[in-house]
């Protein structure tokens, strides 16, 4: 899967595991929702590009993109993960899994850091790239916790309490971080960026809800994010961040951390669905824009913002109280 597709120029971008990661999950997804296999079998096999193309099992580590294989993100690792075993436990593929098992073990291993974990490793020696603290994607942060679910649902997966450890502990960090991770010095568009990274940590904190400081986490960085996409809409909006606050408060409700605010969530809605697109051109028709600059889309149609979509919407139309708590699938 492309990181994105050019709709002005007609050209993807180049092949991301991340994206593929996320568009496995999708795939499953729409398969449950409509039945129809197709969407399996695409999912199946990306699952197989990811584990017998992109995995370089010589490093045991999967690379950012495939051409040239040079860095490692360690959010990326994560959803690659969470993509392979939504395909395992599809179609109960051993490859899947051991996969699966394999990077998370190489998380742990290669991208530990004296703060928790390196944001980026450059091959083939695994060596820390610089970090800038002016990028959050090129810093450890609150952000990485939804990669650390990886972790979460390997030890569900395969009873290794050790899996679980390493999600616990990537979480106390988090927590510390997400304090000042909001809002961003270098101005509105940054904070809108941030936004969508910040929302990540709020997933992040969904396998343990229960918990006191994740529920007020959540009930607190939901109106934090609301408040913020509000001042900022205006300028420049994120289809993302519309997807990700609106399931966050409808998996955050299902688990009684936070009451739904349905005048809020209906508004997110349907700002939401103003970003597909409606077109003659097959590759772009259904899905979402990235975004949109003083209200004029942006020249990409974008994967994740169109697999957080659909989830998001989906949640959202089912009767209310027909949610089960647990983890965003995608």
């Amino acid at each position: 899967m492309a990181r994105y597709y050019r709709a002005d120029s007609g050209q993807n971008r180049p092949v991301s595991t991340e994206i593929t990661g996320y568009a496995i999950g999708a795939l499953v997804y729409l398969t449950r929702l409509t039945g129809d296999q197709r969407y399996l079998g695409r999912a199946l096999a990306a699952a197989r590009f990811l584990v017998r193309d992109a995995w370089h099992a010589s490093l045991a580590t999967m690379p950012f993109e495939t051409d040239p294989p040079a860095l490692s993100y360690f959010f990326d690792c994560g959803i690659v993960v969470r993509g392979l075993l939504a395909a395992w436990r599809t179609a109960h593929s051993e490859e899947f899994l051991d996969c699966a098992v394999a990077l998370g073990r190489s998380m742990a291993r290669d991208f530990r850091a004296v703060d928790g974990w390196h944001p980026i490793l450059a091959l083939p020696g695994k060596t820390p790239v610089e970090r800038d603290a002016a990028s959050w994607s090129r810093m450890p942060g609150c952000y990485q916790l939804k990669s650390a679910m990886a972790w979460w649902d390997l030890s569900r997966a395969t009873g290794d309490t050790a899996f679980r450890e390493l999600y616990q502990e990537s979480l106390d960090p988090a927590l510390a971080n997400s304090a000042s991770f909001l809002p961003d010095a270098g101005g509105s568009i940054k904070t809108m960026d941030r936004l969508h990274a910040y929302l990540y940590f709020l997933e992040g904190l969904m396998p343990v809800a229960e918990d006191t400081r994740c529920a007020q986490a959540l009930a607190g960085g939901i109106h934090q994010v609301s408040c913020l996409l509000r001042q900022i809409e205006p300028e420049f909006a994120r289809a993302d961040v519309y997807a990700q606050l609106l399931r966050i408060r409808i998996l955050a409700d299902a688990a009684a951390a936070e009451p739904l605010d349905r005048e809020a969530a209906a508004a997110e809605a349907r700002a939401l669905v103003e970003f597909q697109s409606a077109s003659a051109d097959q590759r772009i028709d259904g899905g979402y824009w990235f975004g949109r600059r003083n209200g004029t889309n942006l020249p990409h149609v974008n994967p994740v913002s169109t697999a957080f979509a659909i989830e998001a919407l989906d949640l959202w139309e089912r009767p209310a109280g027909a949610t089960e708590p647990g983890r965003p699938l995608i």
